[in-house]
């Protein structure tokens, strides 16, 4: 099956496949639209069972941050990269480096930045070959870093609107919350979550991480693969994608989902099966696009935090638009969702054109 005949190719503009033998490195970038502008999305590391699952991975995210983009009003498009190898063993800057030869010749149509397997270190050995890299402070109390924490601000946030909505909640505090995931974004949320009172489930592959929790939070430590089916009000995926499907779906406790994790819907009609079990959703790009608004502050030199935090602060309003045109039109939220990002995509792409 050629890349043209998957299921998830999106009318993508570009995927670009790169081989480095000096460092071992394999990646592919796909660029879904560069319509609204750059396609802008990180690079993720993962030891990926084959090619076909590592383009099947970069396919769905490239166009999942398309929709992000468009969706916090972000003159970027949407691209991702991935790199073939295990982020657990030792990383080299060489290999980064030769990663960053790879994005400057692609000529400024896709931006990258650190994502699942990759740090802010990682990005400043790709710095050095390129221009075309974000997520880093190039100066001291620069607008930039980590967008990891940005991220969870606009999941707390956003999670706090879907708590609203379909809790009738205006606070957090006694509300129970799973939380799938206690990384960089995962912890964060956490830490903002117990702030407000929120009772805790935590799971992460790592029991160091579910302890840490634990003696911080008061979270209540669950078996990974228990925690999708905890009894809690509300579940926070903050791990890998594709989690929400035909199996797992019918298992589900909580009433509300929003989490960080990218492509959570293994498909899209599981948004249409959450919405029939009166399960309410809040798209992953909408909710998750803190990290990326940070981003393109950085990127296009904002002055200030306070400009980073407004723009985050929008995210709740973009979701509870969703929700009601999904409760009122009787959709999936996904729908909504998807239906809003294509149509600003579209109107670009016919300026473009004109």
């Amino acid at each position: 099956m050629s890349v043209f005949e998957m299921p998830e190719f999106d009318r993508h503009e570009e995927v670009v496949f790169h081989q480095d033998p000096g460092t071992n490195l394999r990646a592919i970038v796909a660029i879904h639209s560069t319509a609204l502008g750059p396609a802008a999305g990180g690079c993720r590391m993962w030891s990926y069972g084959s090619c076909n699952e590592a383009l099947t991975d970069v396919l769905r995210l490239a166009r999942g941050m398309s929709y992000k983009n468009a969706m916090a009003g972000l003159a970027f498009g949407g691209g991702k990269a991935v790199i073939i190898a295990d982020p657990k063993r030792p990383k080299t800057p060489e290999l980064f480096e030769a990663f960053g030869r790879f994005v400057d010749s692609l000529g400024g149509r896709y931006i990258t930045a650190e994502d699942l397997g990759t740090t802010t270190a990682d990005m400043e050995s790709v710095a050095r070959r390129t221009r075309y890299v974000s997520g880093l402070a190039r100066h001291a109390g620069d607008v930039g870093g980590d967008p990891g924490p940005k991220t969870a601000l606009g999941v707390y946030l956003g999670l706090k609107a879907a708590a609203k909505f379909r809790l009738g909640r205006a606070d957090l505090q006694d509300v129970s919350v799973a939380v799938q995931g206690i990384g960089g974004v995962g912890y964060r949320l956490a830490q903002y979550l117990a702030a407000e009172g929120a009772r805790l489930y935590v799971a992460d592959v790592r029991a160091a991480a579910t302890e840490r929790a634990a003696d911080e939070f008061g979270a209540i430590p669950v078996a990974i693969e228990k925690i999708l089916t905890q009894e809690a009000e509300i579940f926070a995926p903050c791990a890998l994608g594709a989690i929400l499907n035909a199996q797992s779906i019918p298992r589900l406790k909580a009433k509300v989902i929003a989490g960080a994790a990218n492509n959570q819907l293994a498909l899209d009609r599981d948004g249409a099966a959450l919405h029939a079990a009166g399960v309410l959703y809040a798209p992953d790009y909408v909710i998750n696009a803190g990290g990326i608004i940070n981003v393109f502050h950085e990127y296009y030199g904002a002055s200030s935090e306070s400009q980073v935090s407004a723009a985050i602060a929008l995210i709740p309003a973009r979701l509870a638009d969703i929700f009601e045109r999904s409760r009122r039109e009787n959709r999936p939220t996904n729908q909504v969702a998807d239906e809003l990002a294509r149509a600003r995509i579209e109107v670009a792409q016919r300026r473009l054109v004109a």
